[in-house]
């Protein structure tokens, strides 16, 4: 799987297993910069419905992984839609903390995973 960073920014917070408010990345942004999709796939969630998450979008890439994009200023795709590698999806929003950043997760088979596993190496 050749997946790309949905954001740019600085990593602000790693992965950490042992502690599930951490099952997830936080890449630190500018407010409205903008948010893509990591690969091809079809968008499953697209609301603020999910506590803790904000504005969330989640795309479904095949039968075994996930991703997850929180804290967004403005969703731009809506659920059903099918979205390609490199697409804007949404603008960055404020976390919890009032920090602009992006919360990306990763799920395989419904687990959350490192997403730095699956990210190229930033240069």
């Amino acid at each position: 799987m050749d997946w790309e960073w949905p954001l740019t920014g600085p990593l602000v917070q790693t992965y950490r297993e042992s502690d599930r408010t951490r099952h997830a990345i936080r890449i630190g942004g500018r407010s409205g910069d903008q948010v893509k999709a990591v690969a091809d796939g079809q968008v499953v969630y697209s609301g603020s419905g999910l506590k803790g998450y904000g504005n969330l979008i989640i795309i479904k890439h095949s039968e075994k992984y996930l991703s997850a994009y929180g804290f967004n200023r403005r969703l731009l795709v809506t659920e059903g839609e099918r979205v390609n590698q490199g697409q804007v999806v949404a603008e960055v929003g404020q976390g919890a903390d009032g920090a602009y950043l992006l919360h990306f997760e990763v799920r395989r088979h419904g687990q959350a995973v490192d997403p730095i596993l699956y990210l190229p190496a930033r240069p």
